[in-house]
């Protein structure tokens, strides 16, 4: 009875956290942006590569061209236009201290547009990031303000939608705002999992157990571990009443009754959202495209308003005795899972210093290798890494460096770190022009101007994997989809971006003399006829100018009528 009553004083413990939390945060006072019943395809706090999802994904019906309302009165504050990130945005700061954003947008309502437009042709530069004061363009609560699209780093079309706190602009839990969502439908619980922490949680990693699901209730079997020192994450998902896999909102560890560690996603800036690698299996999420979330804090996580600073879930079993175990999963709507176990020490395993260049969270390190450096800052890493650092020699002419291995790209890190790499042979001073230092993580590559120290070629990048000198000569092109001279009959130019090493950095197109807009498109520009290019009139001459990562630029010239 005893941990019976302490089981039901945490629960609802909980339950007021869910409650206090709704009440800080004005209810009904926010609408729907979209005309159609809001449904999820993502929510607050989603597992996504290196960040939080920061906002909702509302589901558009799989169509574009829906009209987005304002959410409430106010005015627009700032528009963005970018290649990835939010694509089309528009933020309307309200007077009761909140903005909200509209993302992936492919059209601002027509005065919006025309302003937008007319700043693009005044700066020759297709990208902006405009602020507006608040008698420019006032809006209402349900006013037409855009029509939704695919732009940006979408997949698809859909309406990515904020509230941030207009003054500290953290970005909120839109569903602790009171909108008008069904779920009655618990989180998922599939995956348990204990970490030895006498170890880093990357080494030797993630032991995991078996669980099983009864009625509304998850169990597992007495989980019996050879380490005093350990922790424990999940792996779950939630669910709305329209089967899309959302992120956990709320979680908590209790042991023999009493709580130990407890998380909820209220509120997170986007300053702090890559703090994020520090709160899941980050090796699990990268190798293996499993999302685990730790119920323990790591040394080096320093997220805001998460976790409970008070308790750090890791559980240092000082006898041979069979705990109880207890982890409840929560959504904002107060639908819960629980999962109950126990845990048992048994025979300990020596824990075995790791050699090396060991790096510690919250300590700076630099690491040399025989014709690199690499400089970390005290914030780079959440836990213990037995740095492997080494070099490999390539064969490719146009790599003037050895192949430097940093690591494994399974590891996060959590800010720029900087890598110094000597070439391997004397360059011209117009060869050091045109060195790339190019970074390889596995599922992707980037790729940055070399900058020049002395005899070394400096490079900033985020993440680990393997790094070298690429000498780039090559010309970047784009590929026109028409037959020079020929008559267009499509709405629109498209023009398909190369480049052999890095990326297009710089694109000007001009038809005949004259700046023109083309968005970017990922790798393509696109161009949909407007006034500027009127049917009937005559034969077009349209110069393109690219310049790629290197600095070299290239000028290509196409031809055709309307």
């Amino acid at each position: 009875m005893k941990i019976f009553s302490k089981l039901m004083i945490a629960t609802c413990f909980i339950y007021t956290i869910i409650t206090q939390a709704q009440n800080n945060y004005p209810q009904n006072y926010f609408r729907n942006p979209l005309n159609i019943p809001m449904q999820l395809a993502a929510n607050f706090g989603a597992v996504r590569t290196n960040h939080f999802h920061m906002g909702l994904d509302l589901r558009t019906n799989s169509q574009e061209n829906l009209s987005v309302l304002a959410a409430a009165d106010g005015y627009v504050s700032r528009i963005k236009v970018e290649r990835y990130g939010f694509g089309n945005a528009i933020y309307i700061t309200h007077p009761n201290g909140y903005t909200t954003v509209y993302a992936h947008l492919n059209k601002y309502f027509d005065q919006l547009d025309a302003y937008v437009k007319e700043r693009q042709y005044k700066d020759e530069k297709w990208e902006q990031d405009i602020t507006f004061q608040p008698g420019q363009f006032p809006v209402t609560k349900g006013q037409l303000i855009a029509l939704s699209g695919n732009t940006g780093g979408s997949a698809g079309p859909h309406l990515h939608f904020e509230i941030r706190d207009t003054k500290t602009e953290e970005c909120l839990n839109p569903l602790l705002f009171g909108f008008a969502i069904p779920d009655n439908v618990a989180p998922i619980i599939s995956g348990l999992y204990w970490y030895d922490r006498r170890f880093s949680t990357y080494e030797p990693g993630a032991n995991s157990v078996a669980v099983k699901k009864a009625g509304n209730a998850y169990t597992a079997d007495v989980v019996r571990v050879n380490s005093p020192l350990i922790s424990f994450a999940i792996k779950a998902v939630d669910k709305a009443n329209k089967g899309f896999n959302l992120g956990v909102y709320q979680a908590e560890l209790i042991m023999d009754g009493k709580s130990i560690y407890s998380f909820s996603i209220d509120k997170v800036s986007y300053d702090d959202t890559r703090y994020e690698n520090g709160c899941i299996d980050y090796t699990k999420f990268t190798r293996d495209k499993i999302s685990i979330q730790h119920l323990s804090v790591l040394p080096g996580m320093k997220l805001q308003n998460y976790s409970n600073p008070g308790l750090s879930g890791i559980i240092n079993l000082q006898d041979n005795e069979v705990h109880q175990v207890e982890i409840i999963l929560k959504d904002v709507k107060g639908n819960t899972s629980r999962l109950t176990t126990k845990v048992q020490l048994g025979t300990p395993v020596n824990k075995i210093n790791p050699t090396g260049n060991m790096v510690q969270p919250n300590e700076s390190k630099i690491i040399t290798t025989q014709n690199a450096e690499i400089s970390f800052s005290k914030n780079a890493f959440y836990d213990a890494v037995n740095f492997n650092a080494y070099e490999e020699q390539g064969s490719d002419i146009n790599v003037i460096s050895n192949t430097v291995v940093l690591h494994s790209p399974y590891i996060p890190i959590h800010d720029n770190y900087t890598i110094k790499i000597k070439p391997n042979r004397k360059l011209s001073r117009e060869e050091k022009e045109k060195i790339v230092v190019l970074f390889d993580y596995g599922s992707d590559t980037d790729a940055v101007k070399g900058k020049w120290n002395g005899d070394w070629v400096e490079g900033q990048f985020n993440r680990l994997g393997t790094v070298r000198l690429v000498l780039d000569n090559t010309l970047p092109s784009v590929l026109s989809g028409w037959k020079e001279g020929s008559v267009v009959n499509s709405s629109s130019l498209r023009l398909k971006g190369s480049t052999k090493v890095g990326d297009i950095t710089s694109f000007r197109a001009e038809l005949d003399g004259k700046w023109l807009r083309f968005a970017r498109v990922k790798n393509d520009f696109v161009y949909i006829f407007d006034e500027k290019c009127p049917k009937g009139s005559g034969l077009h001459t349209l110069k393109v100018t690219t310049t790629n990562t290197a600095g070299n630029t290239n000028v290509q010239t196409f031809t055709f009528q309307r």
